[in-house]
C-alpha cells in the first residue's frame, strides 16, 4: 500500500445467526488502518447467503457505487475472501480497486515480515492467493484476447498462462527454500527437547502485549540480555517466532516463545504458510494466553485464539490466562485466581505472580532431598550446583552433603552414585 492514505468503504454481509458481525467489521476497520487506509464509510447487508456473483445484491451494489462516488473512495474492502469471479465483477461494476480481508492481512504481513523465513511464508501465501485470481486481478489483460475458443486466443490469455506458470514455478522454488529453514528449526526444537528444558509459549490475539510481556520477563530475569524482541502498538507487530531463555535465581530455567498474534478468519493460505512457525505452539509444555483485558470485546479475542489453537491441534495443552492492561480497567491487580493472573506489563505489575503460576505448572517434577556424594563422584557436586537449587552444602568425612531441590529424573538417573540421607 502507498503511504499516502487512501480512502475506502468497507462492506460486509451479515448472515443469519451470525453473532459477531459488528465485531468482525470493527476488526476490518483496524486491519485497514494498519494498512494506512482510511475507512470513510461502511455498508452492510443482512442475507441468508453471500451473493455468488457480486457478494452483495444489485440494490446494495448501486448504493455502494453512490457511496464510493460521494466520498471519492478509491478502494472498496470486503469483509470475506472473494472468489476470482466476484473480484472481476465488482471491479467492472464499481470501477474501483476491490480488495478483501485476506489480501488486507497479506499486505500487513508482507510489510512486517523481517526474517527470511517470515518473508518466504508471506510470499508463498500471497502467490497461492493470487493464482486462481489472475483473471480478476489482470482483467485488462483478459480483455485483450477477444472472443472465445482456441482460434481467437489473444495476447492477454497467453500472458495469463505465462503468469500462471511463472507463479507456480516461484511457489515451488520458495517452498524448497522454506523446507530447508523448517528443517533447521526442527533440529533446534529436537535439541531443546533433548536438553529437557520446559517450553512456555505466549499465545493470544494480535496486539495484546505478548512481546512486551516477553521483554518485561527478560528484563527481570536476564537484565544483561540484548535480546529484547520488537514491540509496537499495532496489529501483527510480531511475525517471527522468538525463543528466549528465562533463567530464574534457583538454577531453574525455561524457554519462552513469542508467536505471531491471531486474528479472526486468519486466511487459510497464511495458516498453511505459517504452519511451521505455529508448530512451536503445539510442542509447548505450557501456553500463556495473553488477553487484552481493557478491550471491550476481550471475550471474543479469547474465543478467536481458542479457535485458532484448536485448528493447530494445540487446544489440550495446559494454559494460564494472563489478563494484561489491567491498568486501563477497574480490575484490581496484581491478582491471581486459579489459572488466571491479572497484571499490567506496562506497570511491571503481576510478573512475580505470573512466574509463580508458570513455575507451578512446569516444575512439578522437582523434588527436595538430602544426599551424600562420595568424594570420588565430585562431578555430581558440579552437576547439581549447575542444574539444581542447592539449599546447603557441608563436608563430611565420607563426602559432600547437599540439601537440594532437583528434577526427579536427575535424582533417578544418579540414584546409585550417592547416598540418600
Amino acid at each position: 500500500m502507498e503511504q499516502t492514505r487512501q480512502k475506502a468503504i468497507i462492506v460486509g454481509v451479515e448472515l443469519q445467526n451470525q453473532t459477531d458481525f459488528p465485531y468482525s467489521m470493527q476488526e476490518l476497520r483496524n486491519l485497514a488502518d494498519a494498512n494506512s487506509i482510511d475507512v470513510v464509510d461502511e455498508l452492510s447487508q443482512k442475507a441468508a447467503r453471500v451473493n455468488p456473483s457480486h457478494y452483495i445484491g444489485t440494490g446494495k451494489l448501486d448504493e455502494l457505487r453512490a457511496l464510493a462516488e460521494a466520498h471519492d473512495a478509491q478502494v472498496v474492502i470486503f469483509n470475506d475472501e472473494l472468489s476470482p469471479s466476484q473480484i472481476r465483477n465488482l471491479e467492472a461494476s464499481l470501477e474501483r480497486t476491490v480488495i478483501d480481508r485476506t489480501i488486507l492481512i497479506l499486505d500487513i504481513f508482507s510489510e512486517r515480515a523481517k526474517t527470511r523465513e517470515a518473508q518466504l511464508q508471506v510470499e508463498v501465501a500471497r502467490l497461492q492467493y493470487m493464482l486462481p485470481r489472475l483473471v480478476g486481478l489482470r482483467a485488462s489483460l483478459g480483455r485483450q484476447g477477444g472472443g472465445a475458443g482456441l482460434k481467437n486466443r489473444g495476447a492477454g490469455e497467453t500472458k495469463l498462462e505465462l503468469d500462471r506458470r511463472r507463479i507456480e514455478e516461484r511457489i515451488t522454488a520458495l517452498q524448497t527454500e522454506l523446507e530447508k529453514l523448517v528443517a533447521r528449526r526442527q533440529i533446534q526444537r529436537k535439541q531443546r527437547q533433548k536438553n529437557e528444558v520446559p517450553v512456555v509459549c505466549l499465545v493470544g490475539y494480535t496486539n495484546t502485549g505478548k512481546s512486551s510481556l516477553m521483554n518485561a520477563l527478560l528484563q527481570k530475569y536476564n537484565p544483561q540480555t540484548d535480546k529484547q524482541v520488537f514491540v509496537q502498538n499495532m496489529l501483527f507487530a510480531t511475525l517471527e517466532t522468538s525463543v528466549r531463555s528465562i533463567d530464574m535465581p534457583n538454577n531453574k530455567s525455561f524457554l519462552l516463545t513469542d508467536t505471531v498474534g491471531f486474528v479472526s478468519q486468519l486466511p487459510h493460505h497464511l495458516v498453511k504458510a505459517f504452519r511451521s512457525t505455529l508448530e512451536e505452539v503445539t510442542e509447548a509444555d505450557l501456553l500463556v494466553h495473553v488477553v487484552d483485558y481493557a478491550h471491550a470485546d476481550y471475550e471474543k479475542l479469547i474465543s478467536v485464539t481458542n479457535e485458532t489453537l484448536k485448528e493447530l491441534g494445540a487446544y489440550d495443552i495446559p494454559t494460564i490466562f494472563a489478563y494484561n492492561k489491567c491498568d486501563l480497567t477497574e480490575q484490581p491487580y496484581p491478582q491471581t485466581e486459579d489459572n488466571r493472573v491479572y497484571l499490567s506489563v506496562k506497570e511491571n505489575s503481576g510478573l512475580d505472580e505470573l512466574i509463580e503460576l508458570i513455575r507451578g505448572h512446569i516444575f512439578q517434577d522437582y523434588m527436595e532431598c538430602e544426599i551424600l556424594i562420595p568424594f570420588d563422584q565430585g562431578r555430581l557436586v558440579a552437576y547439581f550446583n549447575e542444574h539444581a537449587h542447592v539449599q546447603s552444602t557441608s563436608y563430611e568425612p565420607e563426602g559432600t552433603k547437599m540439601k537440594l531441590e532437583c528434577k526427579a529424573a536427575d535424582f533417578e538417573r544418579y540414584r546409585n552414585d550417592f547416598i540418600v540421607m
